[in-house]
């Protein structure tokens, strides 16, 4: 796979994470706590989506083809966040996801919309007001985990901790691709951007026992074509991302 622009790079990030995303929501429709929290599910879902599709569209503006990054590439040419690599195993790994991946989303977003890319500040700012709820959602679950003491606390801290270390890693890539989007004024400055991050998720994290200063970002077999660390998401959620089993009934 040849270097991605760092623009490039930085839409699929967030267009792929996002995709993923709403394929692992997507997962608990059925089988969550109750039928409202089934139906929390399916629209997030539904947002995460309808927000990969505006993302994939802005690389047309870019010279490349949404159709191509929707539909035709492979699972290992993915660059979302290594923490949706896998299902959910339980509701504390969802809910940890929505607090931790789905933030890191919206802070890298809010970050996008305040660069000079047209798109992004005329695209992004409706997609964080729809986001809003997301973080109203992860927020409130994620306290009530927390504050059940026993096993519910242990296991949404453990899927919390879990996933911070390489999730920190993609919204603060140190490489070159990210450095020159800063420079460019495309994003802001990494610090404001880890600012922003601590300032969204701190209070969250803080209600079982976790600090955001100590966690390292997992950089480990580091691929900054794909801003990310080793491995892909499973294929059978990319089969379906993609729309593979649709194929002939496709209508652009």
């Amino acid at each position: 796979m040849s270097a991605p622009q760092p623009i490039v790079r930085h839409i699929l990030a967030l267009a792929d994470t996002k995709r993923i995303l709403g394929i692992r929501y997507s997962d608990w429709i059925l089988g969550s706590p109750s039928i409202e929290t089934g139906i929390a599910a399916s629209s997030m879902a539904q947002d995460e989506w309808g927000h990969a599709r505006l993302l994939y569209a802005m690389l047309r503006k870019l010279g490349a083809d949404p159709r191509e990054a929707e539909h035709r590439r492979a699972a290992a040419e993915y660059c979302s966040v290594p923490a949706l690599d896998h299902p959910f195993a339980d509701w504390a790994e969802f809910v940890a996801a929505t607090v931790v991946v789905d933030g890191a989303l919206a802070v890298a977003l809010e970050s996008f919309a305040a660069g000079n890319f047209a798109l992004a500040r005329s695209r992004v700012p409706k997609m964080l007001a729809e986001e809003d709820y997301h973080r109203q959602f992860g927020e409130a679950w994620f306290a009530r985990l927390a504050a059940s003491g026993g096993e519910g606390r242990e296991r949404v801290r453990a899927a919390a901790l879990a996933i911070l270390p390489s999730t920190l890693a993609w919204l603060l890539p140190d490489d070159d691709p990210q450095r020159t989007l800063e420079a460019e004024g495309v994003v802001r400055p990494a610090a404001r951007t880890a600012e922003a991050l601590r300032t969204r998720l701190e209070a969250t994290i803080a209600t079982c026992g976790l600090r955001l200063a100590k966690i390292e970002p997992d950089r480990a077999g580091w691929d900054s074509h794909r801003r990310r660390g080793p491995g892909a998401p499973g294929e059978e959620a990319v089969v379906r991302a993609r729309g593979d089993r649709n194929r002939a009934l496709f209508v652009e």
